[in-house]
């Protein structure tokens, strides 16, 4: 933070998150402030499509889609001034979280 100044920010979170954010804070060698604050700075980054992956590596995914649902999503995606990939890494992220709690 370039001047130094804080706030506080409390909210409450579901046990299993906050057990999950405790154990990663605890891993890292962190406090709670500056865990969470890094989690928001990353948080913003990733919005803005300026996250990079933690190894470098990376791949290709293309696939057609109809004319019609692309036109759909690119104005979603304005509209929301979202990009392309951040909004589809999310949606895959999304999913596979939810298929892992399904089985």
């Amino acid at each position: 933070m370039a001047d130094g100044k804080t706030k506080n920010l409390c909210a409450q979170i579901p046990e299993e998150l906050h057990n999950r954010v405790s154990a990663e804070r605890e891993r890292r060698g962190q406090t709670l402030s500056q865990y969470v604050t890094w989690l928001i700075e990353k948080f913003y980054e990733y919005e803005k499509g300026t996250v990079k992956m933690d190894n470098g590596e990376t791949r290709t995914l293309a696939v057609q889609i109809p004319a019609e649902l692309f036109d759909e999503l690119d104005k979603y995606l304005e509209e929301r001034k979202l990009k392309k990939k951040t909004f589809l890494i999310d949606l895959i992220r999304k999913a596979l979280d939810e298929a892992k709690t399904v089985q």
